[in-house]
């Protein structure tokens, strides 16, 4: 199992809206940076998941806003797998700014498909994936 890191970046200015804050909806892109990432660390790609001929859609993604990040403000996303059953993928965020404390919270679910959008069951077919993504579950970073 590798040690996962919390995502780090700052607030770019084109995030930010006319009253200085990050709008609404980058929040969810940052789910995605996050996600990404936690997948790479894990060994688990979303360029290798594809090549195999996979897919992972976002099924639903929630957001709760705590406080507000505005332009260059640093921050980590910590991620964590809450929930795997081969087919679907939960996924939790915490927002943390070290000036602010936690500035959102939010969850995604994806699940697997093939090419055609058709909902995979991996556990048997692609085994390398579930049984690394099955070892982060409940994954808790810390840095």
């Amino acid at each position: 199992m590798n040690k996962i890191y919390p995502y780090r970046r700052n607030i770019y200015y084109y995030e930010t809206d006319k009253m200085g804050v990050v709008h609404h909806s980058n929040y969810i892109r940052i789910f995605e940076e996050a996600r990404m990432d936690f997948m790479r660390q894990t060994g688990m790609s979303f360029e290798k998941i594809e090549s195999m001929g996979l897919y992972i859609p976002i099924l639903s993604v929630e957001c709760n806003y705590k406080k507000p990040l505005v332009f260059n403000d640093e921050f980590l996303v910590y991620s964590e797998i809450t929930d795997f059953n081969g087919v679907r993928l939960s996924i939790e965020y915490s927002i943390i700014s070290q000036e602010k404390g936690v500035c959102v919270t939010g969850k995604s679910v994806q699940c697997f498909t093939d090419t055609n959008m058709k909902p995979v069951r991996i556990r048997k077919k692609f085994p390398e994936i579930y049984d690394t993504i099955s070892e982060y579950v409940g994954y808790r970073i810390t840095v």
